[in-house]
């Protein structure tokens, strides 16, 4: 090659060191000189570039931080549930100021209502204090969800005691009509706790005073709390029934607007012994089946009749056994042609109710058989 005459190729447009008038040329552009001008697959690939710290908090961090929320808050739950039947945990988790008391007072609630819990139910200190828990969050004033729910659950677990203690606290929450839920979660609780007292041959110290306020509740505007005093009475009722009015209050009760009300005071009525009951179960009993679509709304009508001609055969059943009579004629058909329902479990009580009242009719013609003798 001669001296003068310039190279060919892809060099020789290449910029040298020592070639002061350009630019020395990038690591891309070399290879690409290297490659003979046709960009290579490396090439053709984004520049790499550290990660930013922002990316590193999204990537690491925040979901770091919402697992450890999800561990924490299943980890509390865990605790709560565990306490066992250990009274003095609980009444530490009650005490404390937290938003998860409500869990503990639930879980207490159900463990009074165990098998395991037989020994705390008859431990009186321990519903005192559940009582004076009740009665400082009252005092508190808070009318927040975590606070009612923590109220409605103490009256639960007191209601799961079969000692007088528990009484005092239901009694105060009951009379209290301006907290409408509060003292609905009270009444019922205050016929659970009368069963458990009379299971354990003990009775509440004033008896006639639990009735008061179970009367008053009873006169109350919203139905909600009207069907559960009337059916508490007929739990709570005995002697002091008739001497606070409970009776003739459930007589009343048989008139109301509610169904669900006059459902309740018929029911009340039967275990309470009283006739005045019949007219209201012969329009329980008369409900006819309802046609079950496959809409949850048409199942739950048809459970619903179902659950209240069962109560309402029940009563009848005890209202037989109470008078020493069969009922009314118009009664006894209807429960005849019961003996034919759909359901099958208003056939088997049916049929039940239909023994029952047989063999009373039979004990009748008997015993009148034997004073003619």
């Amino acid at each position: 090659m001669n001296a003068g005459t310039e190279p060919s190729g892809p060099d020789s447009t290449a910029a040298t060191p020592s070639d002061p008038g350009q630019l020395s040329a990038s690591p891309a552009e070399e290879a690409l000189a290297r490659s003979g001008g046709r960009p290579t697959a490396d090439d053709m690939l984004p520049p790499v570039e550290p990660p930013s710290a922002g990316f590193l908090v999204q990537l690491f961090l925040v979901p770091g931080v919402i697992v450890a929320i999800i561990v924490g808050v299943w980890l509390t739950f865990h605790w709560l549930a565990h306490l066992g039947n250990d009274p003095q945990a609980y009444l530490r988790t009650l005490r404390r100021d937290s938003e998860g008391r409500w869990q503990a007072a639930l879980n207490f609630a159900n463990d009074l209502r165990g098998p395991g819990g037989e020994t705390l139910k008859a431990d009186a200190t321990l519903a005192t204090e559940v009582g004076n828990v009740l009665n400082d969050e009252v005092a508190k004033g808070r009318t927040n969800e975590q606070s009612q729910r923590l109220k409605l659950y103490l009256c639960r677990a007191l209601g799961e005691f079969a000692v007088p203690e528990a009484v005092p606290p239901l009694v105060s929450r009951a009379a209290d009509l301006t907290d409408l839920e509060t003292a609905r979660a009270a009444v019922e609780a205050l016929a659970v706790l009368t069963t458990n007292l009379a299971v354990a041959g003990q009775i509440a110290a004033d008896p006639q005073q639990v009735v008061e306020v179970v009367v008053a509740a009873s006169k109350s505007d919203d139905k909600q709390l009207r069907g559960s005093a009337a059916f508490t009475l007929g739990i709570v009722g005995g002697e002091a029934a008739v001497e606070q009015g409970a009776v003739q209050q459930l007589v009343m009760l048989q008139s109301d607007a509610s169904e669900d009300v006059r459902y309740n005071a018929a029911t009340a009525l039967a275990r309470l012994g009283r006739d005045e009951a019949y007219e209201t179960l012969a329009e329980m009993l008369a409900l006819e089946d309802v046609d079950a679509g496959p809409d949850e709304q048409s199942q739950s009508e048809r459970y619903k009749r179902a659950l209240v001609v069962v109560n309402a055969l029940r009563a009848v059943a005890l209202l037989v056994d109470a008078t020493g009579a069969s009922p009314p004629d118009g009664i006894v058909a209807r429960v005849e042609e019961l003996k034919d329902d759909p359901v099958s479990d208003v056939k088997a009580a049916a049929s039940a109710v239909v023994e029952r009242i047989q063999r009373e009719a039979s004990a009748s013609v008997g015993s009148g058989w034997r004073r003619a003798a």
